[in-house]
């Protein structure tokens, strides 16, 4: 076994590998750039090797700084993660000739498997289901679009060396090709340094489930049941889960044969996933295969109770697998929420910036359910502009899926995340969806229930009076405080304005009465219906977390003039608590709306101008593409939202830009 290894990477998935290598007793190495100098991988690991700037192509993606900083420490073996290194197969080729362990599959491995169109071949030679397509590198936009006219439409554009959704784009005609075509290659280049693409027949109505193996270097290669990622934003996952609901038991051992099958045809000896497109009706063909470790392996790892690090750890100092096919036992379920440094209200746009809060929820067990938190950050950290913007990875574990996503549900509740835009909001709205609920789910899931983008909704039904109650139970403790801090000698029983109250929750008004039994609030509704509220909760705290009839709630709080925004259950609303005279009186006040600036085209996120595709002078029609933003490696079109002239342009190619900076303006 190793004494020493050192991690390739960065993030949550440095802090993850960090962790088992610790528990195994092997010490650790991180390398980081000049933007992840006080990073939390670098505290966590032994030591930690400078690298270069903050762009990836001049630190992470530098074979040389890795060997060079394997040699400074002594490292006897390098684990790249994902992205980066991690599927490059020159990569383990110079740590070999270096005398360095590469620990990941062999490189004819990544070389048959990593290379998007070779992998189809070499499925196909297996007799592994493969999905139509061309498997040539394409040359130009107008060969694409004779393909895809060939293969018919929709067709998805694929770049060769891709993964993570980038160097993606789902063309439904030739002009959307001939678009897509030029996006995908630039995206490839950036993201991998190989700009080739190919492109197959896009599934209708399709899931995404994939296969988990793991072989050894004595042949031996077994499948660890399935993955469920059909929840998907852009061709990037949002929501995992761990089994399918899909999939019956005759299916999966089809599906995980057929992955075995292709990891055996080129001596796969490490941790790697196998994807399929499947449709409704179980079929299912042959996707691409990663040949590294999954973002989403922790749902795995929860209903196998393997950990995967620590195989590919011992399978690449030579061990034996410890377990055969026979062995591996599927228990409980499993759901992973991809926490999102990005603006879900403005078409998910990156959000950069510092954790002003950071307040994960408690990892552990809790009532038969489990809650796994990786991450890689910490309050007072920031995310830079230069990576992916993955903030963290909650995962919950429980005995069945509706279990598994209550805890799901709960869980987001409790995460507090300030001082930038996150993706919670619209996590915590997809756990409370009915489709997802039910399982009759796709990977057009979002594009299909949020067509006009996300808004966080007004709460409604059994949502809105646990928020009601919660938000009473609050002004309540307010008023305590206050009263506190100003030594008010009084009689403890509640005056008769503090019993009876009215909470105005997203406009609607909810009449109660409030009556205090020791620590336990009871709030009686109009209807009669009396809600028990308890909870520890106290001022300032972003999380407001207790019981309201019996039930365990968490709620996100942020202060308010005069009240409290609440999200809860993935709905959001402003809640004021008044008494009777204050709320006749707060119904008269008017309304200021903002105004709008529809004659200029704001920059959506902090980002690098690609490029300016009009000019002043220009007229542009509806939906006509006016400039294309780069932030975290993906390239965003601002496209026009109506006829107009441009009158003015404020920024060129290469100006870094803040949010909402102006980058022309209509006449």
């Amino acid at each position: 076994m190793f004494d020493k290894i050192l991690i390739a990477n960065r993030g949550e998935i440095a802090c993850r590998i960090i962790k088992t290598a610790r528990r195994m007793g092997i010490k650790t190495v991180a390398v980081f750039s000049d933007a992840d100098r006080d990073a939390v991988h670098v505290a966590m690991a032994d030591e930690a090797v400078h690298i270069g700037p903050a762009p990836a192509a001049q630190s992470y993606l530098l074979i040389e700084k890795i060997i060079e900083a394997c040699k400074q420490t002594g490292a006897q073996a390098v684990h790249p993660g994902y992205g980066f290194l991690s599927e490059r197969e020159s990569f383990p080729r110079a740590l070999e000739a270096a005398g360095i362990v590469f620990i990941g599959p062999n490189p004819g491995a990544i070389a048959a498997m990593g290379d998007k169109i070779e992998s189809k071949k070499a499925a196909s030679a297996a007799n592994v289901s493969t999905v139509p397509g061309f498997l040539g590198v394409i040359e130009s936009p107008e060969h694409a679009v004779t393909i895809a006219d060939e293969i018919g439409y929709p067709v998805m554009i694929k770049a060769s060396a891709g993964g993570g959704g980038k160097g993606m784009r789902i063309a439904h005609s030739s002009s959307e090709v001939a678009e897509g075509f030029a996006r995908a290659k630039s995206e490839a280049a950036s993201s991998f340094g190989d700009d080739r693409v190919f492109v197959e027949k896009f599934i209708t109505d399709p899931r995404h489930i994939e296969i988990q193996v793991i072989g050894d270097k004595h042949g031996n290669v077994i499948y660890l049941g399935e993955r469920e990622c059909s929840i998907q934003r852009r061709n990037q996952k949002v929501i995992e889960e761990a089994p399918s609901p899909l999939l019956d038991e005759a299916t999966r051992r089809k599906m995980g044969e057929q992955a075995v099958a292709l990891a055996k045809a080129v001596s796969y000896d490490s941790a790697g996933t196998v994807e399929f497109v499947a449709g409704q009706d179980k079929s299912f063909y042959f996707l691409e295969m990663n040949t590294r470790l999954q973002v989403e392996h922790p749902v795995t790892e929860m209903i196998t109770g393997l950990d995967l690090v620590e195989m590919m750890i011992r399978v690449a100092a030579g061990e034996t697998l410890p377990l055969a096919q026979t062995d591996v036992k599927l228990n409980g379920w499993a759901v992973e929420s991809r926490v999102y440094a990005e603006d879900p209200t403005r078409n998910f746009l990156p959000s950069i910036g510092r954790l002003t809060t950071y307040r994960p929820p408690a990892e552990g067990e809790f009532g038969g359910a489990i809650v796994r938190n990786d991450t890689g950050v910490e309050e007072g950290g920031e995310i830079a502009i230069h990576y992916d913007p993955m903030i963290a990875k909650l995962v919950t574990w429980a005995p069945t899926r509706a279990e598994a996503i209550e805890s799901q549900g709960e869980a987001l509740d409790a995460f507090a995340i300030e001082g930038i835009r996150h993706n919670i909001p619209f996590l915590a709205a997809l756990m409370a969806h009915p489709r997802w609920r039910s399982g009759n789910i796709s990977t057009g899931f979002i594009a299909e229930e949020f067509p006009e983008g996300f808004v966080a909704p007004d709460p409604q039904g059994a949502v809105a009076q646990r928020m009601a109650a919660a938000a009473a139970a609050i002004d309540h403790k307010m008023n305590q405080r206050k009263r506190g801090i100003s030594g008010q000698m009084r009689d403890p029983a509640l005056l008769h304005f503090e019993r009876d109250r009215i909470v105005v929750l997203a406009g609607e008004s909810y009449p109660v009465t409030v009556d205090a039994v020791g620590g336990t609030l009871l709030v009686t509704g109009e209807d009669g219906t009396t809600w028990t509220v308890s909870s520890e909760w106290r001022p300032g705290e972003p999380v407001w977390q207790g019981e309201i009839a019996g039930t365990r709630v968490a709620m996100q709080v942020r202060g308010l003039l005069n009240g409290v925004a609440l999200q809860h259950a993935g709905a959001a609303a402003e809640a004021r608590v008044y008494t009777r005279r204050e709320a006749a009186l707060a119904a008269l006040m008017p309304i200021k709306e903002d105004a709008g600036s529809g004659k200029q085209v704001l920059c959506p996120m902090p980002g690098l101008v690609k490029a300016i595709l009009v000019k002043e002078g220009q007229e542009v029609k509806n939906g006509e593409p006016l400039a294309i933003v780069e932030a975290m490696k993906m390239e965003n079109v601002l496209r026009a939202e109506r006829d107009a002239t441009v009158s003015k342009i404020s920024a060129k190619e290469g100006d870094s830009l803040a949010v909402d900076a102006v980058i022309l303006e209509f006449a």
